[in-house]
This record gives C-alpha cells, sequence and structure tokens, in this order.
C-alpha cells in the first residue's frame, strides 16, 4: 500500500472533496431512480404474471442494444476493473443508461438476476466522466474507478461501510494508496445519505437469538463457511460455464438472450418455478425463519448463471444473498444454531467466496445483522474466501495475497 506526500494530499483536498460529495450524489441518484424502477416492475410482473412469456422478446431487446450500442461496455464489472489494472480510455457514459434498462426489462419479464452490477456500472460510468472535466491521469483515474464501485455499491444496499471496502478490496489492497482509502469511504457516505435523501427504504435483516461462542458452534460455523464456499464456487462456475455454452454455439449476439429467454419462461412459468425470478428478496426474507428446500440454493444458482450467461443484465450479489441465506436455512435441519444466525452467515459467506472480499462482507454482515453476530460472520465469511477456489464471479479480477498464495502452493 502506497501513501501519497501529505503536503500534495492537502492541496488536493478540496478538489477531491467536490467530486466525492459530485460522485456521491450523482451515483445515488442514479441508484435511487433504479430501485424505485426495480420495485414497479417486480410488482408489474407479479400481479401480471403472463409477462414472463415475454422474456423472448425482452431478450432480444437488451440483445439488440448492446449488439448496436453497447459492444465497448459489455464486458460490464469487468471492464471497471481492467480499466483499474490498465487504464486506456474513459468509460463511455452509455454504460449507465445501458446497463439500466438492460436490468430492467430483465427483472420485468422474470429473469433471474441481481441488481449490484447496475448500480456498481452506473457507478463507474458517472466517475469516470470526471477525467476529462478535471484533467486527470491515469493514477487518479483509477482513485475515479473505485470511487464509483464504492458509490454505487453503497447506495444500492445502504451499506456505507461495507461499500466502501468492497471498492478497495476488490481491487486488491496492495495497489491502492492512502488518498483511495479516505476518499472512498467520503464518497460512499456521500451516495448513502442521497439514497436517504430520496426516502428510499433497503431491505431489513434481523438475527434475533445468538448463541454462545462455544467450540461446538465454532465448528458448525466453518462447516457452514466450507459449504458457502462450495456454493460461491458452482454459482461463479456455472455463470462462466452458460456465458462460454452461449457465446461459442450461437454467433449472433442478440439470439442468445431470445433463446434463453425462452428456455427459462418455460422453466419458470411453464414448471412453477416463479420464486426463482427477479431478485428473489422475499424468498430471502423468509430464510431467516422458515427452512428452505435443499435443493432451493441449487435452481437459484441454475437460473441465476442460465440468465445471465445467455446475455440478460443485472447483478450477481442479490442472487449470492439468496444462495446464501437459502443454503443457511436449508442447513438449519440438520445444524444445532438459530435459523436467523445460519441464514445470515450463509447471506454474506457465499458472497465473499464469489467476490474474493471476506474483509467487505463481513463488514456488511454486522452493518445488515448487528455487531452481536459478527464473530461467527467473520469465521465463515474467510473460511468460504478460502473454499470458493481461485476463479470468482468476476474474471478480470486479480486474485492476490493469501488466497492466492495458498492455491499457488498446494493446487
Amino acid at each position: 500500500m502506497t501513501f501519497q506526500n501529505p503536503k500534495q494530499l492537502l492541496l488536493d483536498i478540496p478538489k477531491w472533496i467536490l467530486i466525492c460529495i459530485l460522485i456521491g450524489i450523482l451515483s445515488g441518484s442514479a441508484s435511487a431512480f433504479f430501485l424505485v424502477s426495480l420495485e414497479w416492475v417486480t410488482k408489474f410482473r407479479i400481479q401480471h404474471d403472463w409477462i414472463i412469456w415475454l422474456l423472448p422478446l425482452g431478450g432480444f431487446l437488451v440483445g439488440l442494444s448492446y449488439y448496436y450500442w453497447g459492444e465497448s461496455v459489455v464486458k460490464g464489472n469487468n471492464l471497471l476493473l481492467e480499466e483499474y489494472e490498465t487504464p486506456k480510455k474513459v468509460i463511455p457514459f452509455k454504460m449507465a443508461p445501458l446497463v439500466l434498462l438492460g436490468t430492467l426489462l430483465t427483472h420485468l419479464f422474470g429473469g433471474s438476476a441481481g441488481r449490484e452490477g447496475t448500480a456498481v456500472q452506473m457507478g463507474g460510468a458517472i466517475a469516470d466522466q470526471f477525467t476529462k472535466l478535471f484533467k486527470l491521469d491515469n493514477s487518479e483515474r483509477k482513485i475515479l474507478i473505485i470511487l464509483g464501485i464504492s458509490a454505487g455499491f453503497a447506495s444500492v444496499f445502504g451499506t456505507p461501510l461495507a461499500g466502501a471496502i468492497f471498492a478497495l478490496e476488490v481491487l486488491y489492497f496492495s495497489k491502492i494508496n492512502f488518498k483511495s482509502i479516505v476518499l472512498s469511504f467520503l464518497v460512499a457516505y456521500a451516495a448513502y445519505f442521497t439514497v436517504e435523501f430520496w426516502e428510499i427504504k433497503h431491505t431489513h435483516y434481523s438475527i434475533p437469538v445468538i448463541p454462545e461462542l462455544s467450540l461446538n458452534n465454532i465448528i458448525f460455523t466453518i462447516i457452514v463457511g466450507v459449504l458457502s464456499g462450495f456454493a460461491a464456487l458452482l454459482f461463479a462456475r456455472s455463470t462462466h460455464f452458460w456465458g462460454s455454452l452461449f457465446s461459442k454455439n450461437i454467433k449472433y449476439p442478440p439470439l442468445r438472450p431470445v433463446i434463453g429467454g425462452v428456455v427459462l419462461a418455460i422453466a419458470i412459468a411453464g414448471f412453477g418455478f416463479t420464486k426463482f425470478s427477479g431478485l428473489g428478496v422475499p424468498v430471502i426474507v423468509d430464510a431467516f425463519s422458515t427452512p428452505n428446500e435443499r435443493y432451493d440454493f441449487l435452481l437459484k444458482i441454475l437460473f441465476t448463471g442460465f440468465t445471465l450467461g445467455a446475455g440478460f443484465k443485472g447483478g450477481e450479489v442479490t442472487p449470492l444473498f439468496f444462495v446464501g441465506a437459502t443454503l443457511g436455512s436449508a442447513l438449519s435441519t440438520v445444524i444445532p444454531m438459530p435459523i436467523a444466525l445460519l441464514a445470515g452467515i450463509g447471506f454474506v459467506a457465499v458472497f465473499s467466496g464469489a467476490t474474493h472480499t471476506p474483509i467487505a462482507c463481513t463488514i456488511m454482515g454486522m452493518e445488515l445483522f448487528g455487531i452481536a453476530p459478527g464473530i461467527f460472520i467473520a469465521i465463515a465469511c474467510v473460511i468460504a474466501y478460502f473454499s470458493s477456489g481461485s476463479i470468482g464471479i468476476y474474471k478480470s479480477q486479480i486474485v492476490k495475497g493469501a488466497k492466492y498464495k495458498l492455491y499457488q502452493r498446494f493446487l
């Protein structure tokens, strides 16, 4: 980790405070609009469930929009990671409206996807526009990308601490300078309070009963962490597998989500798997009090991997929450720990394994569920991080640190 000259840092403070405030307000407002729009299309789909049969049409619209206007931004989150690692050119602003439209269409017609990717991409695209406005160099562009990721994540989930740390951790801490750390927290809170200003409500979860920190409970937590890591590995490999399969066998990109949409519509509407469409937040909430079927998490992995692999848009994180919460909930029938605690542990541990971000996920768990279950969450997140394999949901992510050394040495 590098530290900037303190004198230069003081000279830059007014400029970067202004940039953080602007990015926070713009990204937070974009996320607020997105969350309101997402809630509307979700309610419409639930009230008119026949619309799922039009999923191929929605896929065609998404495919066409990216084929004709979005080729330069089709990589999504991976483009942000690549531009951070090797800055080349400013991310086109069109990434923001394209991913917004694509995600809303995906959810309107019943695809299984999340929302984090959309908010992060909008935040990244908005942030990088300040490169030209403030005449920033490549090293400063890297800071902008961090700020965009931080603002997008913090605003869409209502977790500013986790959002700030996630932006730093997903880009690998050792290449982050001290200024980036301070600014990441500043922009995360600016975006978070912007969403609060627009009176957007986030989903609340609770873990009412916390058991004692006994040896047995630590062992049970480690087991949940390992299983969460395996679920994260399966999720990442599933998404990459379906994406590769569609790209290899269907050469015309707009046709991929059409064919994928046909399969998904038949599976979701024809066979009654509607609870796996969209975000699945009601299922996540129920998982904290009612044990899920043991195969629910596997079906969510299948539907989300297929949806995103076919070319529909959205994030992976909320589906990861679904996978983790339903896995933990199902395990409550065999592991003698409170169901809400197991669901909460799985909720963040699967996310940790899939994104290689155990610190951010631990903080997120404590922001969402409180400090009390923090030790159980931390143990599970670290174990899931080490047991989830070397490839996560972001192909362009650079995996270093202890996990990298472990897998290089023994695997």
